[in-house]
């Protein structure tokens, strides 16, 4: 049996989602990618008339899918890699604890476990016969603005600071590997503007998007952090800001 590299660290996985809770305080929070995912597997949901008696709900940090399923009846259990009140803590690369769910979610997570096939397989183990995966995650193709301020900054000597990523071909891949039923994947592009690289990376940190790499590079020093934000602001419109965007992947499939 072949061990999973070790490519993310559990521990800054963990840290960096306990500091979006710190974070997420007062109104005006930058929410917009789970926003954008739970509008997404809403619509999917009425589109395939999938109206599911319970749920389990992986990283709905935002609770807006879960009241949009209580709302229906639904009786939701939440879940999350750092667990807190009323969420359980879930590991997606060991074997779920309660199995036979209609219908599982999943929101910015699996983008970071080691294990990918692996967590897919222990998910569709989870469902229940005729049960319906969705998961969402940030994809490739997301972050090329701060990649590029990024490779300004390191020069000759790039550092890892931005994450390997899925695309649509591997991610189906990873459908079929698994074991799922009528595969579905696909990326929808969102865009969202900034004002300095100290925005965007503020924006990244309160959404649980910090570098958990488990060899990351070194941290920027003064003069290469001025060279990257210097680069960012070298994309700008006449408006002074950068367009910076995000590839969400979803992957859907039902067990049989």
């Amino acid at each position: 049996m072949t061990t999973a590299p070790t490519i993310f660290s559990r521990n800054r996985r963990i840290a960096v989602r306990q500091r979006r809770r710190s974070l997420q305080i007062g109104a005006g929070c930058p929410q917009y990618l789970a926003d954008d995912m739970v509008e997404d597997t809403i619509d999917r949901l009425g589109f395939l008339r999938h109206a599911p008696a319970s749920a389990l709900l992986i990283g709905d940090w935002t609770g807006a899918l879960a009241d949009a399923l209580a709302a229906q009846g639904c009786a939701v259990t939440r879940a999350d890699p750092t667990g807190s009140a009323g969420v359980a803590a879930i590991d997606e690369e060991q074997p779920l604890p309660d199995q036979g769910h209609p219908f599982i979610a999943s929101f910015g997570t699996l983008d970071t476990v080691n294990d990918l096939p692996g967590a897919l397989i222990h998910l569709r183990q989870a469902l229940a016969p005729g049960g319906l995966l969705i998961a969402s995650f940030v994809g490739a193709g997301s972050l090329p603005t701060l990649r590029a301020a990024m490779f300004a900054a390191d020069g000759d000597r790039p550092a890892p600071r931005i994450h390997p990523m899925v695309d649509v071909r591997a991610g189906g891949q990873l459908m079929q590997r698994a074991g799922f039923a009528d595969p579905v994947i696909d990326s929808r592009s969102l865009a969202v503007r900034f004002g300095s690289l100290d925005a965007l990376v503020a924006d990244l940190r309160a959404q649980a998007l910090g570098n958990v790499l488990a060899r990351p590079g070194p941290p920027l020093g003064k003069a290469a952090l001025e060279r990257a934000r210097a680069a960012l602001l070298d994309q700008a419109d006449t408006d002074g800001r950068v367009t910076e965007r995000f590839e969400i992947l979803t992957l859907s499939g039902w067990r049989r």
